[in-house]
């Protein structure tokens, strides 16, 4: 009994690779002048929605997510899910750090 899986072959050009790369080039200058701005509060959601931004480019294109089967773009939005379940309670929890009932 053989346990055989093909596995197809997607091949990304070069051109695409340098265009994703631009990209996370842009957004990383884009991270580094929000950065100046006084958003007081939003800083972090700002820098938190520009970084989800340029792992979405990651995960499709330099992991090959894109190209995966969907079981395993269905575990990794639980795993995000649950991360950011953790980071926002973590936040929760620091803002009231003061606060004594």
């Amino acid at each position: 009994m053989s346990n055989h899986h093909e596995q197809e072959q997607h091949l990304i050009s070069y051109s695409t690779y340098f265009l994703i790369w631009l990209g996370l080039l842009a957004l990383t200058g884009v991270t580094v002048a929000v950065a100046g701005f006084k958003f007081k509060n939003l800083s972090v959601v700002v820098a938190l929605v520009i970084a989800s931004i340029k792992s979405i480019l990651v995960f499709n294109y330099f992991m090959h997510l894109k190209y995966e089967e969907a079981f395993f773009r269905v575990m990794l939005f639980v795993t995000l899910t649950f991360f950011v379940i953790f980071i926002t309670l973590t936040f929760f929890d620091y803002s009231f750090r003061g606060i004594i009932f």
